[in-house]
């Protein structure tokens, strides 16, 4: 069968997405055909079209996730069935900027009857990032005080209230006064304007000196200084992206010696290791969700042939909360 789609046969700029028809085989026994009725965004999607992430054999589709109805199945599929309303986040298996995509059912979650399509694509592979950051690489509570760069995006806003859920105080980063005043109605305890405030001055007011106990950065090179400085003696530093370039190389013996702090590199790749894994993930973010402790916040939406301007929009740094695009 035929379907329209984003793809990149090189890479670079948001020039190089072409809207494109492909060709798509009869689903092998172990695959579903999904019928996309909404495509998340991710940063991700953004490192893979310039090729700072896994090189992809060219041409490609990009997008890593998505929610629609499984239209046919192979022959050997269990467990899903024609009709069923399905969320997905691929790490490594881009192909979401399509109307028609095929997969194997491995990483496919059913969408509860309460959560809309758009919603689904909107905030999984977020919301699951959240999850496993604040119960696994560090299990978040009350007595916690975190820094969270980037809080009025797409993570931010969903962390803000999952951390204030669990009584943690938040310090978050934003770069407008009104990526303040969002992340504030979403949460966050306190906000900090970067480039208008001094991120470490701002976090040693607040915390009396003593610096942060965890610090989520996402953007990297552009917040690492900061966060280097912003984390308390023996804190810990969690890496998981960089928005903005890779952060410096860091020297464990000179780096390392400033604060002896602890520093982790936080991929999903290696924290949704299993089907079982992801459902859990997934069940955990849907019951935040479903007690209204978690809302979701789509502050831009596309088409998807106009998929290049959402692109240009998330890097320029104008968009809030999730982006969505409507096959």
């Amino acid at each position: 069968m035929k379907s329209m789609a984003q793809v990149i046969h090189t890479y670079g700029d948001a020039s190089v997405l072409q809207w494109e028809e492909i060709d798509l085989p009869e689903p092998a026994p172990d695959q579903v055909l999904i019928r996309h009725t909404a495509i998340g965004m991710n940063f991700a999607d953004i490192y893979m079209r310039e090729g700072h992430h896994a090189v992809l054999p060219l041409p490609a589709v990009l997008g890593l996730e998505g929610a629609g109805i499984i239209e046919a199945a192979g022959s050997g599929v269990s467990g899903f069935a024609v009709g069923d309303r399905v969320v997905y986040a691929s790490g490594d298996k881009p192909g979401s900027y399509s109307q028609y995509r095929l997969r194997n059912t491995s990483g496919l979650v059913k969408i509860p009857g309460w959560i809309d399509d758009k919603t689904a694509a909107a905030c999984f592979t977020k919301g699951t990032t959240v999850e496993y950051l604040f119960n696994r690489t560090h299990k978040l509570t009350a007595n916690d005080t975190i820094l969270l760069t980037a809080a009025a995006g797409g993570v931010g806003l969903i962390a803000c209230q999952w951390a204030k859920s669990i009584g943690a105080t938040i310090i978050g980063t934003v770069s407008t006064d009104a990526k303040a005043e969002l992340a504030a109605a979403n949460g966050c305890t306190h906000v900090i304007v970067a480039g208008k405030q001094n991120v470490p001055d701002e976090v040693a007011r607040i915390t009396g000196g003593k610096g942060v106990d965890v610090v989520y950065d996402s953007i990297g090179k552009d917040s690492w200084a900061d966060t280097m400085e912003a984390v308390k003696v023996r804190g810990l530093v969690v890496a998981f992206g960089a928005a903005s370039g890779n952060p410096p190389p860091f020297d464990p013996i000179e780096d390392g010696s400033l604060k002896s702090i602890y520093l982790h590199r936080a991929t999903t790749k290696y924290y949704q290791t299993s089907n079982e894994l992801r459902q859990h993930s997934a069940d955990a973010l849907f019951a935040k969700m479903r007690s209204g402790d978690v809302k979701i916040t789509i502050g831009g939406e596309y088409s998807l042939h106009d998929l290049p301007r959402g692109h240009r929009d998330v890097e320029a740094r104008k968009t809030t909360g999730s982006v969505v695009f409507n096959p």
